[in-house]
């Protein structure tokens, strides 16, 4: 059974391309679905899984950010579960999920990514969240109440987490991820990821189970040390930025606690987003 409870009606199915995680928490009116997968196909496998697991109807989606992998199943979704299916996100990640994922299939044909999958995802129509929200709302499912909160911007914009407080699990998105390092794309926000994790930080208890975006199950002390990890990421922009180091000479001039190869987008965007008045002419 790829669904694994892991608290009171709160399942993570964790499928093995991208390593992504499926969340499903569940109430008295029925489940909601916390992410939907790469492409059509892929999202109809994770409703069998579901209708598999026998634990109610889906009656609302939850995508936590715009990416295609979390977002590109909105569609399926829809048309197994009815055409008013509520789909809820932040504003931003709304408003941006056509675009990025159009932007992602015409890169992935560019790149000449080489996938058996690749052909579906491409195919498949992208379908942005209609119930939206700027800070914080809540997902009412009966006897359960479920909170989705904005802590601030990281991965993306418009991340959200899903705190279920009364099972004390909170699924992260990916703000937070455990099968590789942080995803610092050309849309992401180094520079201010460190206070956003703060702020999921003050989400969770020390007995918080937290849901990555990707990867196995782990627990706030992970969280915490990820968050160092990227603290230091944004304390060395501003630091290399700071004198004079060129964004071209970045990477080779520092020690990161991930790969160079990885943060090649978190540089330039932490250079972009430094005020002009922590930035001094490179040095010669």
């Amino acid at each position: 059974m790829p669904f694994t409870e892991i608290a009171d009606r709160v399942w993570v199915a964790h499928y093995e391309f991208i390593d992504l995680n499926i969340g499903l928490v569940g109430g008295s009116r029925g489940l909601a679905v916390v992410d939907t997968y790469a492409s059509g196909p892929l999202a109809r496998d994770v409703i069998d899984d579901i209708r598999a697991l026998g634990a109610g109807e889906v009656v609302a989606v939850v995508n936590t950010h715009e990416h295609f992998d979390h977002t590109f199943g909105n569609g399926t979704f829809r048309q197994e579960y009815g055409g008013t299916l509520p789909i809820h996100a932040t504003e931003e990640a709304a408003a941006r999920t056509v675009t990025s994922g159009e932007q992602w299939k015409q890169k992935s044909e560019a790149d000449g990514y080489d996938d058996p999958r690749l052909p579906d995802i491409r195919a498949t129509e992208v379908v942005p969240a209609d119930h939206t929200f700027s800070s914080a709302a809540v997902l009412d499912l009966g006897d359960r109440a479920v909170e989705l909160v904005h802590p601030g911007r990281g991965h993306t914009g418009g991340d959200l987490v899903v705190r279920v407080p009364d099972a004390d699990v909170l699924l992260a998105g990916d703000l937070v991820e455990q099968s590789g390092p942080p995803a610092y794309g050309a849309d992401s926000y180094p520079l201010d990821w460190p206070l956003t994790l703060d702020l999921v930080a003050q989400l969770m208890s020390p007995a918080t189970v937290v849901v990555p975006g990707h990867g196995a199950v782990v627990d706030r002390e992970f969280v915490f040390d990820q968050r160092a990890d990227i603290g230091v990421v944004a304390e060395t922009i501003r630091d290399l930025a700071t004198r004079g180091v060129s964004v071209a000479d970045a990477l080779a001039a520092a020690e990161w606690p991930f790969p160079r190869e990885r943060l090649a987008d978190a540089v330039r965007r932490g250079y972009e987003q430094l005020p002009r008045s922590q930035k001094r002419l490179p040095l010669i």
